[in-house]
């Protein structure tokens, strides 16, 4: 577990002769007090027929430690791993929370529908992000599926609302509810 956060963009990077990977970024907003353990998550994981790898310097008392910031777990050993980062309302990273939150319901102030209307108070009155990254040309299906689970534990078990970059939020039905794709004019 590493103490550095990168700025999470909410949008794709610009293509740079530098940057030769795309990162695709989703979050959970939750408004449960404390994210669960890793272990919790490993578990939940494992019991959707998951084979999370963790990394072997990983202390395993971290695992069951609630106050967790960025982990890197697998899905695959010929694959990049998925980086999960958790921000929350309080301590280290208040400031990158504050930031996320704010980029989120300034972009929400563009829609005024029922839907969107309700995603403003889950970000409102969330108490943590949970956000997952992956380089976009790395990932394999199993990855996508991999990624998903993650999303669904933390919706479930911390009361949140999906968002993806370039598509939107999520019901936890799965349904996109407040679309927030780039159009694309030919």
């Amino acid at each position: 577990m590493g103490k550095e956060l990168p700025i999470l963009p909410a949008s794709a990077q610009p293509a740079t002769a530098e940057q030769a990977e795309t990162f695709i970024y989703s979050r959970v907003f939750c408004q449960k007090e404390n994210s669960p353990p890793l272990r919790l998550l490993i578990d939940f994981l494992k019991a959707r027929g998951q084979t999370p790898i963790v990394p072997s310097n990983i202390d395993d008392a971290a695992l069951d430690e609630w106050a967790w910031v960025q982990v890197a777990l697998g899905y695959a050993r010929d694959r990049k791993p998925i980086h999960l980062f958790c921000v929350r309302d309080r301590g280290s990273y208040k400031d990158v929370f504050d930031q996320e939150k704010a980029q989120f319901l300034d972009l929400l102030t563009a829609y005024d529908d029922i839907e969107s209307q309700l995603v403003t108070e889950y970000v409102t009155r969330c108490r943590f992000i949970l956000t997952t990254r992956f380089v976009e040309k790395d990932m394999t299906d199993d990855g996508y599926d991999f990624n998903g689970w993650i999303l669904e534990f933390y919706q479930d078990q911390c009361n949140g609302i999906v968002q993806i970059d370039n598509q939107g939020f999520y019901s936890p039905k799965g349904e996109l509810i407040v679309d927030m794709s780039v159009a694309v004019e030919d």
